[in-house]
């Protein structure tokens, strides 16, 4: 089932309502097509809300399995709304592992929905997950399409790619993030190494 914005946050909405009402918090990191969605800085509808972590006493940690209390309130969510079981999506969580953009807790943009904290990565970081996602997909992925319709300068495509290579710093990736640059129009893309 897809969102827009507008189903999107009538979901949160409710799973918040849910979490109040069953004595429950969670604090979340959102990331990707959602997250850009609720940002106003796209407007294609979107498949789920990627979970980049949980936030637990001020620490970022994985997401994935989501706590059993949080996955059962989703799943009644989602069985409400029609939305299925996976509308949440903590996928994306092994990002952690190799690092966030540095200054990524400082940009989050923070929404509350009663028993639910959704901090939203800033636009400088999606550009630098979405360049991560369009060499590993494609130029014609919706992660391309998504970074196009971010607009990014010169410079922020440059830092994005020097966090790329942090989570794959092999030759081939290089290449690819180098292919990938020229395709988005930036000009000495071989810098990028």
């Amino acid at each position: 089932m897809d969102f827009n914005r507008l189903r999107l946050e009538r979901a949160l909405e409710t799973l918040g309502a849910v979490l109040e009402q069953r004595g429950l918090r969670f604090e979340l990191v959102a990331i990707g097509g959602s997250s850009l969605l609720l940002l106003g800085l796209i407007s294609r509808p979107t498949g789920d809300l990627d979970i980049l972590a949980l936030v637990e006493g001020g620490r970022y940690v994985r997401a994935d399995p989501l706590p059993a209390d949080l996955t059962e309130a989703v799943g009644d969510v989602g069985a409400a709304l029609g939305l299925g079981n996976d509308w949440l999506n903590p996928g994306p969580t092994a990002l952690l592992d190799l690092g966030l953009p540095a200054g990524f807790e400082q940009r989050v943009e923070t929404r509350r929905y009663n028993g639910l904290v959704l901090h939203l990565a800033s636009r400088f970081d999606q550009i630098c997950f979405k360049l991560y996602g369009a060499v590993d997909q494609s130029l014609r992925s919706k992660h391309a399409d998504d970074l196009r319709r971010l607009d990014p300068a010169s410079d922020e495509l440059f830092a994005a790619a020097r966090w790329t290579r942090t989570h794959d710093p092999s030759e081939p990736f290089g290449r690819l993030l180098v292919m990938t640059l020229v395709g988005l129009g930036v000009e000495n893309a071989d810098a990028a190494l």
